[in-house]
């Protein structure tokens, strides 16, 4: 392992968005510690995504003693087949999955994340807090809660950066899969993402029931804070009906899992309204500032 790198892989799946990209994957080498490895599974992009991984980015990952695999796709395979091909080169003692349009600002985040996991056994996916990146860096999510009719709750969404009720370590139902971290041996013994909910949606959450279910906590961690665009990753992609794949994957969620959640002690449907709150592209925010 190299000097300030950490036994972690992180995979990221592009396609197209390749500022975005570039900022994820260069702001993760300038992590303290970085993880000894970076997977990027590319879905067939035809910006100028594929000439940056594969002439540019590992110039600068080898700089920084870090491993960088590249996996190609010929097309839109989907993400979950994506990052199940990412799982099944990753070497890791924990894996990350991180959307290419998060970027850190925590500069410590990994340590942070990797420090919950190793505190106890059962500890298997911890989330950081995710924050809009330009000021004043408002939560967009900080763990999600499902009601026992099998709504989502978006928790902190739109709230302050520094609120009270999101400034604290807390076990939660399940997280989006923007950016986490999890032990190896969860993908080990439970399998992947399952794959019926490609391209993207609910398969975060019902790989986080998933986990629960073989007995491992999910946590959501707020000293370590990441920026994320929101919707970069599935926006303006014509291949893909997204209204119906959320409507089709989250009946798929709720027929597998009502069994828990409607045991479970979630928020009611009044509080499980989507906040429409305003996003900037990259063009309008620049690079924000990393912080510690």
């Amino acid at each position: 392992m190299a000097a300030g790198t950490i036994d972690a892989s992180i995979i990221v799946v592009s396609y197209n968005k390749c500022r975005y990209t570039e900022l994820c994957l260069t702001s993760m080498l300038r992590s303290n510690p970085m993880p000894e490895q970076i997977v990027v599974v590319d879905n067939g992009s035809t910006d100028g995504t594929v000439p940056f991984l594969e002439d540019r980015f590992p110039v600068l990952a080898e700089a920084q003693g870090v491993r960088f695999d590249l996996l190609r796709n010929a097309s839109n395979v989907g993400a979950c087949t994506a990052r199940n091909q990412g799982l099944a080169i990753a070497f890791g003692e924990h894996i990350g999955f991180m959307d290419n349009d998060v970027a850190v600002r925590s500069r410590d985040w990994l340590g942070k994340l990797a420090g919950v996991l190793d505190e106890h056994d059962d500890h298997g996916i911890v989330g950081p807090k995710l924050v809009y990146p330009f000021a004043p860096y408002n939560i967009q999510h900080a763990g999600a809660a499902i009601s026992q009719t099998g709504r989502v709750q978006y928790l902190g969404r739109g709230e302050p950066i520094d609120s009270p009720e999101h400034s604290d370590r807390r076990e939660v139902q399940c997280l989006i899969s923007a950016c986490w971290l999890m032990k190896a041996d969860i993908p080990e013994c439970i399998g992947g993402l399952d794959e019926i909910f490609n391209p993207a949606q609910f398969e975060d959450f019902d790989f986080c029931y998933r986990a629960r279910e073989a007995g491992w906590t999910v946590l959501y961690e707020p000293a370590a804070e990441m920026y994320h665009y929101e919707s970069v990753t599935t926006d303006d992609s014509p291949d893909v009906n997204y209204k119906y794949v959320t409507i089709r994957n989250g009946m798929e969620f709720k027929r597998r899992w009502k069994r828990m959640f409607a045991q479970e002690d979630g928020p009611p449907d009044s509080e499980c309204q989507w906040k429409q709150l305003e996003t900037r592209p990259m063009e309008q925010t620049g690079i924000p500032p990393m912080i510690g």
